[in-house]
């Protein structure tokens, strides 16, 4: 299956939009439905860190680490699952735009391992739903509009 591909136009300058969108804490300020965030060591961005998610699926929650595979500061930051039945693989690039604004292009897919196999595509359902809510209020937070 194809990844969801997602792009937004926010007008705040490449370097605050990348600090803000890619700081795993701040994923439940602009991210419905994450419930919370643990980060691993404090949480430094660079390849290899760790953190783990509770997000609200229907009735349940369920957490799922994740680690940084890529960084290109300020630029694109990837982020693969690497626990549980269904593992998210993500990324976010941020191109500078005119007039200190920024293009954010987001890349969301899953791997489903085991039972997850079968239940990928709901996922991929469910996220294709709940991503663009989310970039949204992203949008609206970044810009002051909150």
């Amino acid at each position: 299956m194809t990844a969801l591909t997602s792009t937004i136009e926010i007008a705040r300058p490449p370097e605050e939009v990348f600090a803000y969108v890619t700081d795993p804490t701040r994923f439940p300020q602009w991210q419905g439905d994450v419930v919370r965030v643990e980060v691993e060591d404090g949480y430094h961005p660079a390849v290899g860190a760790r953190f783990t998610t509770t997000r609200r699926i229907g009735a349940t929650e369920r957490t799922m680490t994740q680690e940084v595979t890529e960084l290109r500061h300020p630029r694109r930051w990837a982020v693969a699952g690497v626990d549980g039945p269904i593992r998210p693989n993500a990324s976010v690039t941020v191109e500078p735009l005119p007039g200190e604004r920024s293009r954010v292009t987001f890349t969301l897919d899953f791997t489903g391992h085991g039972v997850g196999v079968a239940l990928a595509p709901m996922v991929r359902r469910l996220a294709a739903k709940g991503a663009p809510p989310s970039y949204a209020s992203l949008k609206r937070l970044l810009e002051g509009r909150a």
